[in-house]
């Protein structure tokens, strides 16, 4: 194979006039990547709780907006939901919020549009975990929070959403994995997170394979911290004779 290796290129100050260098802009997508992923999971969370629980409920309006969320934004591509968060929601709100959002500086724009699209997204997939795992539980659960005098409200944040946690904990688990890997999608609307750095370091030193290698090393890294995050999790949070433990 007929190509010049230059490691030494990463320890190079960039040519834009920045004070960095270019493994310096790796690190900085690699910090883009982890914020946008773990605020993304946090929104996913608590949409995607929120919407399973309204499938579970016995109101039938309820569990037709559950069902609606999960299938509008289930079954659209990821990447048009960003297009359409970040170009065309602000043209449709009311004049003083888009003038405000576009107002903001670009990368608090990237930023936030890239959270709110991936949260939403994934927490739609997370939505049918949670029903999954509520519907799951034996039906003594309920009966036992409603013979102690709990509320519906009480018996699911007290008995039933602490063991539905602990039993989909696996799937949270690959969700927290996907979405740290669909957020290189976000570059498609200008945030420079990890693929995008690579993208562009790539573009002003034209060696890719050195870009990239540092760029798949890093989400290696990365999902292996999750792993070793969420088996943590498992462990100080599992319940005896619950799924093996």
């Amino acid at each position: 194979m007929d190509y010049s290796w230059d490691w030494g290129v990463l320890l190079q100050v960039v040519s834009t006039g920045e004070h960095t260098t270019y493994l310096g802009w790796l690190f900085s997508g690699l910090l883009n990547t982890v914020l946008l992923t773990v605020s993304a999971y946090a929104l996913a969370l608590v949409v995607g709780t929120g919407f399973g629980i309204l499938r579970t409920l016995p109101s039938r309006p309820a569990s037709m907006l559950g069902t609606a969320y999960v299938s509008v934004f289930r079954g659209v591509p990821l990447i048009v939901q960003f297009f359409i968060w970040f170009f065309v929601v602000p043209e449709l709100v009311p004049t003083e919020l888009g003038d405000w959002f576009k107002n903001l500086p670009p990368y608090t724009q990237f930023l936030s549009v890239s959270i709110f699209s991936l949260g939403i997204y994934t927490g739609s997939r997370i939505c049918e975990q949670v029903r999954a795992g509520i519907q799951a539980l034996p039906r003594g659960q309920f009966d036992a929070g409603f013979a102690l005098g709990l509320t519906r409200a009480q018996t699911y944040r007290y008995v039933l959403l602490p063991v539905t946690f602990r039993t989909i904990l696996g799937p949270l688990t690959s969700e927290f994995l996907i979405i740290s890997k669909n957020s290189a999608v976000a570059s498609t609307i200008g945030l420079l997170e990890l693929s995008g750095q690579a993208r562009q370091l790539v573009d002003y030193t034209a060696q890719p394979y050195e870009s990239f290698i540092c760029v798949t090393l890093a989400y290696m890294a990365l999902n292996f911290a999750i792993l070793h995050g969420m088996n943590w999790i498992r462990r100080q949070t599992r319940l005896p004779g619950l799924l093996g433990d």
